[in-house]
């Protein structure tokens, strides 16, 4: 998938009402994610995206290497927070920041391999897993 059809499918999907809010809503949401994940999960989802998207999980990683304990677990919060983080750097609401990341989260499935999917579905708590598309969260298991 090409950065110009990821940024499209998350503005149709979200219903936004343009690219730049698009944008947006995919770097608050990439790097909210990528500080829950472990970095080199977030490295192998990098690694399938185009370059533009992967940045903005990378550029947390890289800002993890002063914190060793982030990079093999990722920060521990829940959907609560997650949307808050989300909410604070798109400038949205909440419930805004919600389903934007949901149509970020579907694309994220669209563009990324099926396996790596469910590794990301294994790794995130089930409150926010249950924004993975359905099909990929009910074939994972919560995180401890």
């Amino acid at each position: 998938m090409h950065h110009d059809e990821f940024i499209g499918q998350v503005q149709a999907r979200a219903a936004l009402p343009d690219r730049g809010s698009a944008e947006r809503a995919v770097r608050a949401t990439l790097e909210t994610l990528a500080e829950r994940i472990p970095d080199g999960l977030g490295e192998h989802l990098a690694a399938q995206l185009p370059t533009e998207v992967s940045e903005h999980l990378r550029r947390v990683a890289a800002a993890h290497q002063a914190s060793p304990e982030h990079r093999r677990s990722g920060e521990r919060f829940d959907l609560t927070a997650f949307a808050g983080r989300i909410a604070w750097r798109g400038g949205a609401s909440e419930e805004a920041a919600l389903r934007e990341a949901s149509a970020v989260l579907e694309v994220l499935d669209a563009a990324l391999s099926p396996e790596l999917m469910q590794k990301l579905g294994r790794v995130l708590p089930h409150d926010i897993g249950e924004l993975l598309p359905a099909v990929r969260a009910d074939d994972t298991a919560p995180a401890r």
